[in-house]
């Protein structure tokens, strides 16, 4: 009995083919099939917004690839992956294979082990039709404001925009905090610190706290100098010591969010390569002997559920490896938010004794960094606390009081693995955490320097990509699936832009922010889209039906559209240009940044008056390996960023390479970091003349070129053709395979599998003509191979201009 496994991806289904038996084929669909159209709205709104689901452009070979497999199998486990975005690519799967529920069902695993994927198979299920209607909810609410607001920005605003529920939502939060940052009005205050010493010699440092009524603002120099006068040459007695003891407890397992987050803070990575790389750890890494295998749970998730066999095998690990005393009395157990879905798991180690060291030499740094992040998160969540000896004393002088604090590590506990760190964590003052020298109460300190200082209140910081994650989640703004792509997407739009580490909104961000403020509150307002994922929530619990909830969207927004089509009539807004210290060179106006064909370049405000433009220069701090000068970034005429010297003409070095944080071992100079296509390696390389250093880091397999696959292809058709003739004879007479099932594609919703097809009745009749006909040749049009598979035939293009349409996309389809 033969049995087809469906995933989405060729590096799951060769991890996964491995656990199964020879009576299992494997196979991946690449992500979803079929989609709503692109060019055309693809929402029947007056028929309970049913979809019209059409083929995706491109996949045609993997549909009838599948379709083929699907026949000669005996039974079909539909096994993608188990979130929303997975269980509708399945039921997907599930209609344009025609499968029944007596031939396929469902299967899931939040690992890919094993034990996980045999026992999935083991208990397969039905489809979750509820799980199917969120996704559908979902997809067809970004596609309702993708195509009616995305042209309406473009005719307002400027061609090429974009909006969405979330995306939108995110860039209001960056503006909304550039307006309290611009909004900030600075306060002055003071410290005081004395530097103190005991009489044994023991220094330490004490801050100015107040006086016997209790603390003391410094505000104004006055103030503070009159307490450095009251005090200098006076004796300092030490009034009051408290000690203590602190625990400390460690943090919870990482869901996805808190992943994203602290991959960018401890290792710099973006929220879209952190999801990209945990893919890969997830779906299978060659380890050696063992084979391709599924190192990390699955990636996208809100539970903080671990399993018990999870939490036995790093109790049993921890006594091993660190002893008792670093286990708790009780594991651990974190309570998961209200509305996660705790059918899944935390991102754990598939197996705790696989540990970062040992598993180095098989992953490239990037995986081997967030392994470890991962590994070591996990192991740390099932360890005992930290334990401090705190000390706080209190010392006065001439009825001023000073305070210091520190402390020691009296048991590291979990600290012994992991340490948690924070996005905007403030500066500790000067005496936490050094442990102070031993004195008592009554004790006399001299006094070696006392140090004003001068501040002033900060503004609240600018989100990075880890805090503004954050945020969105403590706001119920997207899910796991959306915050990588969400940030892309507007950092991709040019709403919002990069410094540093900080996301700055563009003046096109505001601007458009602005507008969909003023007049499509169902859009950019942040408690009206919490709400809406909360009844996505419910929708996929079978609670609301997805119908309901797209009726309650689409009233207020239809007539919020048509109002601002009415305000806005023959009115344009203008976005004002951003502008820059850079000087023209001819006329001495401050250069502002445009936009063109090939991405940004500074521009004279005088045009026409003035035409002069130069490109954007990126400074990266790097001296040229040739020359000296300073490495930038450039791009070419093309849009392509590339490094170039500063010294250009003169110098001419360049390269397509990246630069590295590293020095050449041998001679100083920069590291680069070079890809070789032909090869797939990775290396460190110095460009310095005359040093030829290169370090290996790390090796995939290369893409291969359009001539290697043309190549390939004409030695496998000379292979054929070697054959013999009577072998050709034979093919040639062999009479052409008829299609066993009616091809009507269906056009459905989750919980009703039929509805009327939208084509004109002359495309309708060429797709009945064509059921039970002999199957369409290889090389057909495009139209007459959706008739022959009984799908409805492309409609004929128009003069009209098409229209793109930005949506948030699914996570699944990185």
């Amino acid at each position: 009995m033969s049995k087809l496994v469906i995933v989405e991806s060729p590096a799951k289904a060769k991890t996964i083919g491995k656990y199964l038996g020879s009576d299992y084929v494997v196979k991946a669909s690449m992500g979803h099939l079929r989609d709503l159209p692109a060019k055309t709205m693809g929402v029947d709104i007056e028929h309970d917004f049913r979809p019209e689901y059409i083929p995706i452009e491109g996949k045609d070979k993997i549909i009838n690839e599948l379709r083929e497999a699907a026949e000669e199998s005996d039974f079909v486990y539909l096994a993608t992956d188990p979130d929303r975005e997975g269980e509708a690519i399945s039921w997907h799967l599930k209609e344009m294979l025609y499968l029944g529920d007596q031939r396929s069902k469902r299967v899931t695993f939040n690992e890919i082990t094993k034990r996980a994927v045999q026992d999935g198979i083991a208990h397969p299920r039905d489809i979750d039709l509820d799980l199917v209607d969120a996704q559908q909810a979902r997809r067809i609410l970004d596609r309702i404001v993708g195509y009616e607001l995305s042209p309406f920005l473009w005719r307002k605003v400027k061609r090429g925009l974009s909006a969405g529920r979330v995306q939108s939502v995110a860039t209001r939060m960056v503006v909304d905090r550039e307006k309290e940052i611009r909004a900030f009005v600075p306060e002055e205050y003071w410290s005081l610190e004395a530097e103190l010493a005991t009489q044994t010699g023991g220094a330490f440092t004490a801050s100015f706290y107040g006086d016997a009524s209790g603390k003391v603002e410094l505000k104004t120099e006055a103030q503070t100098n009159a307490i450095v006068e009251a005090v200098t040459g006076k004796p300092f007695t030490v009034s009051k010591v408290r000690r203590g003891k602190k625990r400390k407890n460690p943090a919870p397992p990482f869901i996805t969010s808190t992943l994203q987050q602290e991959a960018s803070r401890k290792l710099g990575m973006t929220p879209r390569r952190t999801m990209a790389v945990a893919q890969q750890l997830y779906e299978g890494i060659e380890i050696g002997e063992q084979g391709l295998t599924g190192l990390i749970t699955y990636m996208r998730t809100d539970s903080l559920r671990l399993s018990d066999e999870a939490t036995d095998a790093a109790k049993q690990f921890i006594l091993e490896r660190y002893g008792e005393q670093y286990y708790p009395d009780k594991k651990r157990v974190f309570r998961t938010k209200n509305g996660a879905q705790d059918a899944h798991e935390a991102i754990r180690p598939t197996n705790v004794t696989l540990t970062p060291d040992d598993l180095h030499p098989y992953l490239t740094e990037e995986q081997y960094k967030l392994y470890k992040l991962v590994w070591s998160r996990f192991v740390a969540c099932q360890m005992s606390e930290a334990i401090l000896d705190t000390v706080s004393a209190d010392i006065v002088s001439q009825g001023y009081v000073f305070r210091a604090s520190g402390y020691k590590v009296a048991f590291p506990g979990f600290t012994a693995v992991y340490e948690e760190s924070t996005d905007d964590a403030k500066q500790s003052d000067t005496t936490s955490g050094k442990p102070l020298p031993d004195f008592g109460e009554g004790d006399t300190l001299d006094c070696k320097k006392l140090t004003p200082a001068q501040h002033f209140t900060q503004p609240p910081a600018r989100y990075t990509e880890a805090s503004l994650i954050k945020a969105m989640e403590e706001k119920g703004i997207g899910r796991p699936s959306t915050y990588a792509p969400t940030i892309s997407t507007i950092l991709a739009r040019d709403y919002v832009v990069k410094e540093g580490r900080s996301l700055r909104p563009t003046p096109l961000g505001e601007g458009v922010t602005e507008l969909l403020v003023d007049k499509f509150t169902s859009v950019a307002d942040l408690t009206f889209t919490a709400h809406m994922e909360d009844e996505l929530d419910e929708v996929e619990k079978g609670k609301m039906s997805y119908v309901e909830v797209l009726r309650r969207f689409y009233g207020d927004f239809e007539a919020a559209l048509q109002q601002a089509e009415k305000d806005l009539e023959g009115q344009r807004i203008k976005i004002k240009d951003e502008e820059t210290d850079v000087i023209c060179e001819q006329c001495g106006r401050k250069m502002v940044i445009k936009s063109g064909r090939f991405g940004k370049f500074l521009a004279c405000p005088g045009y026409p008056e003035c035409k002069f433009t130069k490109p954007i220069v990126e400074e990266t701090g790097i001296a040229c390996p040739k020359c000296g000068g300073q490495i930038v970034g450039r791009k070419s005429k093309r849009g392509f960023p590339y490094l170039g010297c500063s010294n250009y003409p003169d110098c001419t070095f360049m390269t397509w390479d990246k630069t590295t944080k590293e020095e050449c071992p041998e001679c100083g100079s920069a590291l680069f970091r070079h890809y070789d296509r032909e090869t797939g390696e990775t290396h460190l390389v110095c460009y310095k003349d005359g040093c030829e250093y290169k370090k290996f880091i790390s090796k995939r397999t290369p893409r291969k070129t359009k001539a290697q696959k043309e190549a390939e292809a004409a030695a496998a058709a000379a292979a054929a053709g070697e054959t013999g003739a009577e072998t050709a004879e034979t093919a040639e007479e062999a009479p052409k395979k008829k299609t066993t099932r009616k091809t009507t594609a269906k056009k459905t919703t989750a919980k009703k599998t039929t509805a009327k097809k939208t084509t004109t009745r002359k495309t309708a009749k060429k797709a009945e003509a064509a059921e039970g006909e002999e199957a369409p040749k290889k090389r057909t049009t495009r139209k007459k191979a959706a008739a022959a598979d009984g799908e409805e035939a492309p409609k004929k293009r128009t003069t009209r201009k098409k229209t793109a349409v930005t949506e948030e996309e699914p996570a699944n389809a990185e």
